[in-house]
């Protein structure tokens, strides 16, 4: 009976110590934000400042695994090239040797002040702190570092768990197993290796490890090899996630494993043969856990040390592993693998936003131009643009409702909802690029000309259109409040354009100066420019009442509309004066 409540101790210690590095590495990232994903952009030039950011996002998510799941997703998107991504491996393996000696404090001896240096001792006061700032703070970045605190208490009463579940074991058993690795250091890298890779987290197998060796019993001797193990079971998380995606982000997975089975290799053959040359007296001494963690840096920063040099050559062999595809690969569009760091998702998301937003007001621009000098190239241009716009759409929309059941903070998810409410006005604005390429069409095949003083409204308008577009773009993909609220005066001084164009045709339709076939066509373009000058109003609309916290657009729209704001006149005024009706 004593071994099994031994056994549930230690499941139950193992399954707490892994909840809370979940719920710590979860908050961590939050707290971070979108600045992991834009160092990891940024600072990934060369190998060293990678290894700087792969160590640092390491730290900051408690996890080396998550950390090349991520690149995995990052290169299957074509965000990142393989290249990039080997500093950041190389790094993350550093990162990682940081919470061995967090754990290693728990083997600390002594009373009063010293006492409190034990995680397990000051975990409580954390885990308080914690559900305080979780219950009674209103801010979400406070609840997410309460989460982290809660998380790391969690997480030690795991690591205290597993102790005291391993009091009980038969020491002389526990030392003929460890006698047995001592003697045959590959089944002791095998069993590294198989724990970790099994339950996914080195962090914990080398908390296990060190638990086991607070009791006494293993050597350094059978712990090195078991260490060197625990790295290689850490790739089995990036294994798995390489299935299913494109030949180049295989070789991420491909880069993780050869970096840490040479390192292990290399450092093991190194290790015995200086032992066998100076006879180590420490290797037969019982280890520590704070000795597992000098093992556990030492051998990470060997390694990174060691093949730093050949960051070309690894990734000359990952090629080689895996050969290219016979014809082109096409990258994700946002690997779903994003979506475990919610932050780095919110922010490709919006740069993918960008993109749709940038396509389409090229879309809409050359459309118009189309319609003053049509070119059959051009308008099978823009009718492939259009359809792009709608995989933007179809894409962008199932990755942003995936992305809002995930818990985030308040500004990504006001950033989620203001893209949620933009993508498809974007995507409306290629519908009507699509309807002015069909006048142009119309225009040039039936050789339509358009009176002197049409031609001069329709340009006076197109200008204005291209105008609002460009605010309308760059306010947006800036997330700048005070350019957007330039939109809707613009917006209002266009529709009052089109009012009078409409009335003036038929002024000119019955003094005889205008057709009935001429007067459909500028119908039409006025009609799409009125939608468009539309739809740029609601994407500002949205970046305003969203950044604002709500989203009540008709009580924005009424408050300006009604002469209510004065720098709404002011600007409206503006732009009067800028695109006048012109004279007749």
């Amino acid at each position: 009976m004593q071994v099994l409540i031994s056994i549930l101790k230690l499941v139950g210690g193992l399954a707490f110590f892994l909840y809370g590095m979940d719920v710590m590495s979860g908050g961590l990232s939050k707290v971070a934000g979108g600045s992991l994903e834009r160092s990891l952009k940024k600072m990934t030039s060369n190998r060293f400042k990678g290894m700087i950011v792969g160590g640092v996002i390491t730290i900051a998510i408690q996890s080396s695994s998550a950390m090349t799941v991520m690149l995995v997703g990052l290169v299957n998107s074509g965000i990142m090239s393989l290249g990039q991504t080997i500093g950041v491996i190389m790094g993350s393996n550093i990162g990682t040797t940081l919470t061995p000696w967090i754990l290693s404090l728990s083997g600390v001896e002594g009373d009063g002040w010293i006492a409190l240096l034990k995680p397990e001792n000051f975990s409580l006061a954390f885990a308080l702190l914690g559900i305080l700032m979780i219950m009674m703070s209103k801010k979400r970045k406070r609840q997410d570092m309460g989460k982290i605190l809660v998380g790391f208490a969690v997480l030690m009463y795991g690591m205290k768990l597993m102790g005291e579940s391993v009091e009980n074991l038969d020491r002389d058993a526990l030392a003929n197993i460890m006698g047995t690795f001592a003697s045959n250091p590959v089944l002791g890298v095998v069993v590294g290796a198989v724990i970790t890779g099994i339950i996914q987290s080195s962090a914990a197998s080398v908390g296990m490890l060190q638990t086991l060796a607070m009791g006494g019993g293993i050597s350094y001797r059978a712990a090195i090899p078991i260490i060197m193990g625990q790295n290689i079971g850490t790739c089995v998380t990036a294994l798995i996630s390489s299935i299913g995606v494109s030949k180049n982000a295989k070789k991420v997975s491909v880069v993780h494993i050869t970096f840490n089975l040479i390192g292990t290799v290399a450092c093991l053959i190194l290790f015995y043969v200086a032992d066998a040359i100076f006879n180590f007296a420490f290797v037969d001494t019982d280890i520590d856990a704070f000795g597992i963690s000098v093992v556990h840096t030492i051998f990470n920063v060997s390694t990174t040390a060691m093949l730093c040099p050949f960051v070309k050559q690894l990734e000359a062999f990952a090629n080689f592993v895996v050969r290219p595809a016979k014809k082109k690969e096409q990258y994700a569009f946002l690997d779903e693998r994003l979506l475990a760091q919610p932050a780095m998702a919110v922010n490709e998301a919006a740069n993918m936003t960008h993109k749709m937003a940038r396509l389409a007001q090229d879309t809409i621009s050359g459309a118009i131009k189309l319609c003053g000098n049509y070119s059959e190239k051009e308008a099978e241009a823009i009718l492939k643009m259009e359809t792009e716009l709608d995989d933007y759409e179809d894409k962008l929309g199932t990755f942003l409702v995936q992305l809002s059941g995930r818990s985030l903070t308040d500004v990504d998810g006001r950033r989620v909802s203001t893209m949620l409410h933009t993508i498809g006005d974007l995507e409306r604005l290629g519908d009507h690029a699509v309807n002015l390429v069909h006048s142009a069409e119309e225009i040039h095949t039936k050789k339509i000309t358009f009176s002197e003083h049409a031609q001069a409204e329709i340009t006076n308008l197109s200008k204005a259109l291209i105008e609002i577009l460009s605010l309308t773009i760059d306010s947006f993909e800036a997330g700048d409040i005070v350019a957007a609220h330039e939109v809707e005066p613009l917006e209002q001084v266009i529709d009052s354009l089109i009012a009078a164009s409409k009335t003036s045709h038929i002024e000119r339709l019955q003094a005889g100066r205008c057709t009935i076939q001429t007067g459909f066509v500028l119908s039409d373009i006025l009609n799409n420019y009125s939608r468009v000058s539309d739809h740029c109003s609601n994407i500002a609309v949205a970046l305003i009442e969203t950044t604002q916290g709500s989203f009540e657009t008709h009580e924005y729209l009424n408050e300006v509309k009604t002469g209510s704001s004065q720098s709404f006149q002011e600007r409206y005024q503006h732009y009067l004066e800028k695109y006048p009706f012109p004279a007749r």
